[in-house]
């Protein structure tokens, strides 16, 4: 009877998505280690030339295997450096840049290796981040002879939309609780307010001082200082072409690739170079494909055998659902809720790492999210790692471990509430199209409260005042959220909210954090909370959603659901999103509930990308 009822599910999925290009036994054999046929010592390269994101890969029925991801790195890093072949690494920088996090963190792990183990970099280009990261992680550090080392300093941008609007008569109609939550400045203001400069400049200061600092305790520094020169103005001077930097100091060598390979070899004293992560190196699909056999003939593994910690990393906007077999952005409530709980029913799982990289969204969304995090803390250890970006939602969601660790250079807080709507009624009218309400209530107000949603119209002033009290419930809610978790008093937590972003620095100064550190620093306590040993198991959970949560069902689904979510898949088209470019779609992510019928957002006031 099984049989039968997943034959046609196997014949279907394969139509759907095995072309040629993806077959499962290609795929397998092609992301095979190629470390287990090395017999002696190697250096190790890690290429990280397209990319490293905080979201976990994703394995699209449609596309293959994602890129790997940096909860992979950090233990590639960690079971590389203690194998007795590894005598060295080569990190393949091409001209992908890195977070200010990721940068402080991978800096840390690979600058503890040497000299035993000798770290070379190479790189087309290096920014301000990944100079830190080079000088700080590397022996050596290579540059392309055509490449640059654009370190320039650091500096915020915002746009203002308010001219704009005025002349095609848009009005932006928000409301925000907290005089920082500046969110609605880019639509209704033409350049930033005090609070919002205040908060913007406070936070930027701190990641210079921490930046300035990183470069001047480097190797590098340390020799530039040495030489009487200010590392300052060196870091904040260029952008550098290959010799300039060179002469300067900021690089070792300049030449290619297999110029750095040939040094790294030398350094080590080895022959070979073995690719241990990066896009060739992909293993999860293989997981992916028999896990889905396995769903298919019955005979799921059971999952509960040998005491570990799991890793869930989280990125991107908050929102009530998202995701897919087609990929897709964002942290979806609906599937990272079963994830939770299936993490908490787990016995054999004694610790949760929950890495976030959010800029917020949906306000409903992070409130559930935060009550399953609170059900995993009372059973065991949750522990927070905070990447580049951990604010609003993202701050939210955190604030429900056991104990919270960032790095300096991460963005915290913003802590508040926004809300609104954008309403082109008027604009649309100067184009001769009308828009008329007909209220069911003939009652003066009604057709203003019953069309509250909509784009057409703006809001009257006692509707105004409802939405205005709505959110300061939600807003005093998440304040409540914070102090429960953080073991603060209310008024406390309201001194430090108001909606305004803190760096990692300043966030250890007011008990947003419990201390400094990466993921892996994150890993090791969430162990010692466990008491477990330092060499327990780590599983890295296989991307934001199993398979099953992909499909957005359950394992006992009948037939008719499971047509219905692979139905879901073939009319799955792309995403408003997927257009932009990589930094900002979390940012947009996070106001996509304004699109629907939410109007109560805890999101960032802007997008930061700080290089």
């Amino acid at each position: 009877m099984r049989q039968r009822r997943w034959g046609w599910l196997a014949a279907l999925l394969l139509t759907i998505g095995c072309d040629e290009s993806h077959r499962p036994s290609q795929t397998i054999h092609m992301l095979r280690s190629s470390l287990d046929k090395a017999a002696g010592g190697v250096v190790v390269e890690l290429d990280l030339s397209h990319g490293l994101s905080e979201k976990p890969p994703q394995f699209s029925l449609l596309s293959g295997a994602g890129a790997p991801s940096y909860a992979e790195l950090v233990q590639t890093i960690a079971r590389a450096s203690t194998d007795r072949r590894t005598h060295g690494f080569l990190l393949r920088l091409g001209e992908s840049d890195l977070s200010w996090a990721q940068a402080e963190e991978l800096g840390r792990l690979l600058g503890a290796l040497k000299p035993e183990q000798p770290v070379v970099c190479h790189a087309h280009a290096y920014s301000n981040a990944t100079l830190l990261f080079a000088l700080t992680a590397c022996d050596r550090v290579w540059l392309s002879a055509a490449g640059e080392v654009a370190s320039v300093g650091i500096a915020g941008q915002a746009l203002y939309l308010k001219r704009l609007f005025e002349r095609f008569k848009v009005k932006a109609d928000f409301l925000h609780m907290g005089r920082y939550k500046s969110f609605a400045e880019t639509f209704t203001e033409d350049g930033p307010t005090a609070p919002a400069r205040e908060s913007l400049e406070a936070v930027l200061g701190s990641l210079r001082q921490t930046w300035i600092d990183g470069l001047s305790a480097s190797r590098a520094g340390l020799a530039i200082q040495k030489d009487g020169r200010e590392v300052q103005k060196l870091a904040e001077y260029g952008p550098w072409a290959p010799q300039a930097a060179l002469s300067a100091g900021l690089i070792d060598a300049v030449g290619y690739l297999s110029d750095a390979r040939d040094d790294a070899k030398a350094r080590a004293n080895v022959e070979e170079i073995e690719t241990s992560f990066g896009l060739q190196e992909r293993r999860d699909a293989g997981d992916q494909v028999a896990q889905l056999l396995r769903f298919i003939s019955g005979s799921s593994k059971s999952d509960h055998s040998g005491s570990r910690v799991a890793v869930l990393a989280t990125a991107g906007g908050i929102g009530m659902t998202g995701g897919g077999l087609t990929g897709g952005d964002g942290i979806s409530a609906d599937s990272l809720s079963k994830t939770l709980r299936r993490l908490r029913d787990n016995e054999a799982i004694k610790a949760v790492v929950l890495r976030i990289d959010s800029p917020g969204g949906s306000a409903l969304a992070s409130d559930l999210i935060w009550h399953e995090l609170m059900l995993l803390r009372e059973k065991k250890p949750l522990i927070a790692s905070l990447a580049g970006t951990a604010a609003s939602g993202g701050y939210y969601m955190a604030c429900a471990a056991t104990r919270i660790l960032a790095e300096r250079t991460s963005i915290i807080g913003s802590i508040g509430v926004v809300g609104g709507k954008i309403v082109f009624g008027e604009a649309l009218n100067d184009f001769g199209v009308s828009g008329v309400t007909f209220p069911a209530n003939k009652e003066p107000g009604a057709g203003a409260r019953a069309a509250y949603l909509s784009p057409l119209t703006s809001w009257d002033e006692p509707t105004r005042e409802s939405v205005r009290a709505q959110m300061a419930a939600i807003y005093e809610l998440f304040l409540e959220r914070v102090s429960q978790g953080r073991a603060l008093p209310v008024d406390e937590v309201r001194k430090i909210a108001e909606g305004r972003i803190w760096s990692g620095a300043q966030g250890m100064e007011i008990k947003l954090i419990d201390g400094f550190g990466g993921l892996s620093e994150a890993i090791a306590l969430a162990k010692k909370q466990a008491g477990l040993d330092e060499d327990a198991e780590v599983k890295i959970e296989g991307g934001s959603e199993g398979l099953l949560e992909m499909l957005n069902i359950d394992s006992d689904a009948d037939e008719s659901s499971l047509r219905a979510a692979l139905a879901r898949v073939r009319a799955a088209a792309p995403g408003p999103f997927d257009s932009l470019t990589e930094p900002l779609r979390p940012y947009a992510a996070s106001l996509a509930p304004l699109l629907g019928r939410e109007h109560v957002l805890t999101a960032m006031p802007f997008a930061i990308e700080i290089r």
